[in-house]
């Protein structure tokens, strides 16, 4: 347990905030989840991977922690508000929605397992907590924040909260019509930032839901507000999500939540900073969109990101690049290698090894400074003043802060496919006959598929190629 305050930047008072429980019983956070169309890519998991930085920071704080992520299944509005993505994914994938939904879902959860993200307490799926959607929109009509436009649809009424535009900087009259999108609404809004809550089905035959106001389906913002609300008990110490979230997302998500309890529903916004990918933001346009499991497919552990991602500040934008993943790869077994080594030294001075420790997690109270973190790992690996013992003591004990698995054994080289392995029995027959040029042939095909193969007076051996 370590006796640091936890400090997190707040977005919106703009300034370092300690963090604390406001019910003195447990921490309680909530963090925007995915909307699952698609797979996540390595952008989306570093912001869900701050959400299990800062609970395993909390716990190993000596907090009790509740931590909520929603499950986007009913999909976002795409600009001409016919379509929603999951939709639009189901109609290119010929399935039901629900089906490619739960499919995507399951990959995320996947890849958070991957990336050793410890599970939320909660995944509430939005498709599931529209009895919730309703009970708040009612509540926000009946208190004059909310109205049903001439459309059928249900707004809020940007106007009716004072306090808009505190986390975004954003003010209500300097936004222009279409700041959100939701601009083909026929002028059926009584001011032009007002939102949906609830939207009329129109035309749309899928996922729509009865309610007071007819047939329809919920705006995008209306489920953070009520879910948060519902599972942690009308307030959230802590509201995590992507820079991109902060508006309108968020600023909007604030106006309902505190309109419907009258009173400041989160302490804390925490947003996590964009990723580039070798310079370029991640888009399908460019071909540059890279998924967990490309990592997998090239042989690095998934966990190399998780390590880039510690190397950056959380609200700094970073570059990942596949050459700082390879490095990444190398050092973690590397550390897992020396870990395996040290823990045969049974000398240890527990008060010297606690010294580092307790540095290691101020360096993750102070606003998840995890750059410094990591390099007093770094100093304390090559310090000759240190025991064996000592070292193994201080990787062992913070590592449930780093989440990268330094104890287990060294991946090694593993095994080959089954078309790489017969690559490999093929080109040791063709050594045997003396056949060189059929050998460097098959060398250079295993090359090809990631295998690097050596030669020795032992024979030829192979290792992955990262």
């Amino acid at each position: 347990m370590s006796n640091n305050q936890i400090q997190l930047f707040d977005t919106k008072s703009r300034k370092l905030q300690i963090v604390e429980s406001s019910d003195g019983k447990s921490l309680r956070i909530y963090s925007c989840g995915p909307t699952v169309y698609r797979d996540a890519h390595v952008g989306n998991m570093r912001t869900f991977l701050l959400g299990d930085l800062i609970t395993r920071l909390a716990k190993h704080s000596g907090y009790q922690v509740k931590f909520i992520q929603n499950i986007t299944d009913v999909g976002h509005m795409s600009e001409d508000f016919v379509e929603d993505k999951i939709l639009a994914q189901a109609k290119a994938e010929a399935k039901d929605p629900y089906e490619v939904a739960k499919f995507y879902e399951s990959r995320f959860h996947q890849d958070l397992k991957s990336l050793n993200i410890n599970a939320a307490d909660l995944y509430p799926k939005a498709s599931g907590c529209i009895p919730l959607m309703h009970d708040l929109i009612k509540k926000l009509i009946d208190t004059d924040h909310a109205y049903v436009g001439s459309d059928n649809c249900v707004y809020f009424s940007a106007q009716s909260y004072q306090g808009y535009g505190a986390i975004s900087g954003n003010r209500l009259d300097a936004l222009k019509p279409g700041h959100n999108f939701e601009y083909t609404e026929g002028g059926a809004k009584k001011f032009h930032a007002d939102w949906a809550l609830w939207k009329a089905a129109a035309g749309r035959t899928q996922m729509i839901w009865d309610s007071p106001w007819g047939p329809g389906f919920p705006g995008w913002h209306i489920e953070c507000s009520a879910m948060s609300l519902h599972y942690l008990d009308e307030f959230v110490d802590i509201h995590l999500g992507g820079i991109d979230l902060r508006f309108p997302h968020h600023e909007n998500e604030r106006a309902q939540s505190n309109s419907s309890i009258n009173n400041e529903a989160v302490a804390l916004w925490v947003h996590g900073e964009h990723l580039l990918f070798e310079g370029r933001k991640m888009a399908k346009s460019t071909g540059n969109v890279v998924l967990v499991s490309d990592l997998i497919s090239k042989h690095l552990d998934p966990l190399s990101l998780r390590l880039c991602f510690l190397e950056n500040r959380y609200r700094s934008q970073m570059d990942l690049s596949w050459d700082s993943l390879k490095a990444a790869h190398l050092l973690i077994q590397r550390w897992r290698d020396k870990t395996a080594t040290w823990a045969k030294d049974k000398s240890l001075d527990k008060k010297q090894a606690q010294g580092f420790i307790d540095e290691i997690s101020a360096d993750f109270s102070a606003d998840l400074d995890t750059p410094r973190a990591l390099q007093k790992l770094r100093s304390i690996e090559k310090a000759q003043t240190l025991s064996d013992g000592v070292k193994y003591e201080i990787f062992k004990c913070v590592d449930d802060l780093f989440g990268l698995d330094l104890l287990k054994p060294s991946l090694g080289k593993g095994e080959l496919t089954s078309d790489a392995q017969s690559l490999f029995d093929q080109r040791q027959i063709a050594r045997n006959k003396g056949d060189f040029t059929e050998s460097d042939r098959l060398r250079g095909l295993l090359l090809k598929v990631g295998v690097v193969v050596r030669d020795s007076k032992d024979g030829q051996s192979w290792e992955w190629l990262i």
